[in-house]
């Protein structure tokens, strides 16, 4: 049997950020029949420029592609940054408007930050956009996000765990 692969998107370029660490958590609740990775490339990604955006786009652009094709999931954390989209995460989406990359792709939405309201619904609108198939009950807002990390990155919140758990259990049956 081929495992299924979920490719994994933090809309923060820290890497020690709580988004990376949410996504790190993730990777622990899911069974070994289904290969993860987490993307660490998104600062790779030139600036969105339509002259370039045809069948030989940026090298970057490119692989992100490539990877978000072959993934039978997209699991999207990010920040809301100034009440918006962070622009490395938005400039990457804008690379996939025309390819039809996202187009009928599962996608599981966490927006992790201090509020995340204005984000978290600019991501589903963009999600949309991009004709990819948001699972509703794989998205969750985390407001405080950082009242209920540790130290260590570890997510100390009960009931926040129980809510990433929830997240991945629903993105996992909707993959089959």
């Amino acid at each position: 049997m081929n495992k299924k692969t979920i490719f994994a998107i933090s809309g923060s370029l820290r890497v020690g950020s709580t988004n990376h660490n949410i996504l790190k958590h993730v990777g622990t609740l899911l069974p070994p029949k289904f290969d993860y990775h987490i993307y660490d490339a998104l600062a790779t990604i030139p600036p969105f420029d339509p002259g370039l955006d045809n069948d030989t786009p940026p090298q970057a652009v490119a692989e992100l592609r490539g990877l978000i094709s072959n993934a039978d999931a997209i699991i999207i954390c990010t920040p809301e940054y100034a009440y918006g989209v962070p622009g490395q995460l938005k400039n990457a989406l804008d690379w996939m408007v025309s390819s039809g990359t996202f187009v009928d792709k599962s996608v599981s939405l966490i927006t992790a930050s201090l509020g995340g309201d204005a984000c978290h619904a600019a991501m589903l609108l963009i999600l949309g956009a991009i004709n990819s198939t948001v699972i509703p009950e794989a998205t969750l807002l985390i407001q405080f996000i950082r009242s209920k990390m540790g130290a260590d990155g570890e997510i100390v919140d009960g009931e926040t765990r129980e809510e990433v758990k929830r997240v991945v259990e629903d993105l996992l049956k909707a993959i089959g």
